[in-house]
């Protein structure tokens, strides 16, 4: 098996693992078992808690003590067994804890998986820039072919989800230890602080007002990142209790309707390189801030039948909203900041926004839609859900076009650099 093929394998698997169960397991926590909003909302939590501390940690020990592949196999097939676990627990708390062992294991996977890639393939003398990203798109369409399959198999609200993801990722922890070896970097002589081994010391930046208002509003802004991937499917499942659609396309086949969003995806990532240079990153930006606004309000109004197109933009849009922030931000990053703060700062925005920002939105939407959008039948009231959602990333949108100051420069090297 060639190289690059091995590796498409890799990322194939790590997010098939994810893709089980993450758009999903909203059906799972409210059909099936029936608990309660404001518990779901510290399920999600435990994806921030996770990316707070385990991708540091995992990345010392594999900069310095032990070869990436086997630590990646290592953590997965724990976080397979853990994944499995779900299925025993009998109440939101155990849930909870389980659910968080799994991230603890398998959030730092992530950044693992584009570690063994750069490195293999740095290694075999390859260009990076250009091979990876056609490797690392399997890795999207692995997440759609796991919910294609939880779906069409009839398990989106069943535990059986879990069983496959389990399953997925103790195949790839085994097959972790077939890939090309990737061990700790001896060169690496210089003796590092315990803030400069955590990344803290990009905490430094925050002295400078653009950087401040930046990693601010990346948390705000990384506060809605899971949202619909928290509420979602079931959103749309639920249309079932509306008798006009209970027989509807999308009320059977909900979790492949939402997998267009991560289509989307591939489609928006290749149009980043022409946005950044025409707009620069601000406006980048914006546009997928007003994108969430857009991708919110559209499901606020949407519905299985006449008003079916709202729900397809939407899901569309969300290849913007997600990857032209994401993307754009982390170009930002690179740009902006000293080179001996460079990779801490990268640490620093995904903490912001996938770490605090998540935590937030996870626990603050849980308790807004249990305290205010829950009506007297039981049901939720998901127009208004929505609206507030949008309503939420509207106005972080308008304080992040007034406070935020940066003059694009069409002719930075970043931006050159980031079209091939």
């Amino acid at each position: 098996m060639g190289l690059k093929l091995r590796l498409t394998v890799m990322n194939f698997l790590q997010f098939f693992v994810w893709g089980a169960w993450l758009i999903t397991i909203a059906n799972y926590w409210f059909g099936t078992k029936g608990w309660a909003p404001d518990d779901f909302g510290l399920i999600f939590m435990t994806l921030g808690i996770s990316s707070l501390v385990m991708p540091t940690l995992l990345g010392i020990l594999a900069d310095r003590f032990f070869n990436a592949e086997k630590i990646f196999g290592i953590v997965h097939i724990f976080s397979g067994i853990a994944i499995f676990g779900l299925t025993l627990a009998v109440s939101p708390g155990q849930f909870f804890w389980v659910m968080l062992v799994a991230m603890m294991f398998y959030m730092p996977t992530i950044a693992l998986t584009n570690t063994i890639s750069y490195s293999a393939l740095k290694d075999a003398g390859h260009d990076v820039v250009k091979v990876f990203p056609g490797i690392r798109v399997w890795g999207t369409i692995g997440f759609i072919a796991a919910m294609w399959v939880t779906n069409l198999s009839g398990n989106k609200a069943t535990e059986v989800q879990f069983y496959i993801s389990a399953a997925a990722s103790l195949v790839l922890g085994i097959y972790s230890f077939t890939l090309p070896k990737c061990p700790p970097n001896k060169a690496k002589t210089e003796k590092k602080s315990f803030i400069q081994a955590w990344g803290l010391d990009a905490f430094k930046l925050m002295g400078n007002y653009k950087m401040l208002i930046f990693f601010l509003f990346s948390m705000l802004l990384g506060a809605a990142l899971q949202l619909t991937n928290m509420y979602g499917d079931v959103f749309l499942d639920e249309f079932k209790h509306v008798a006009e659609y209970a027989d509807s396309v999308v009320v059977k086949y909900s979790t492949i309707v939402m997998s267009i969003s991560q289509g989307s995806e591939t489609l928006f990532i290749l149009a980043i390189p022409f946005f950044l240079k025409k707009f620069g990153i601000k406006k980048v930006m914006l546009m997928s801030m007003f994108a969430w606004v857009l991708r919110f309000g559209l499901f606020s109004y949407g519905n299985p039948g006449s008003f079916l197109w709202m729900i397809i933009l939407s899901n569309i849009i969300y290849g913007m909203a997600f990857d032209f922030f994401n993307i754009s931000g982390s170009l930002f990053v690179e740009t902006e900041t000293p080179t001996k703060y460079r990779a801490s700062a990268q640490g620093l925005f995904m903490m912001m926004t996938n770490g605090f920002g998540a935590i937030i939105g996870s626990v603050v939407s849980g308790f807004v839609i249990t305290k205010f959008f829950i009506l007297d039948n039981g049901d939720k009231d998901w127009s208004g859900i929505w609206m507030t959602f949008a309503i939420y990333a509207l106005v972080v949108a308008l304080l992040f076009m007034v406070l935020f100051r940066h003059k694009h420069n069409p002719k930075d090297p970043a931006l050159q650099n980031v079209s091939h």
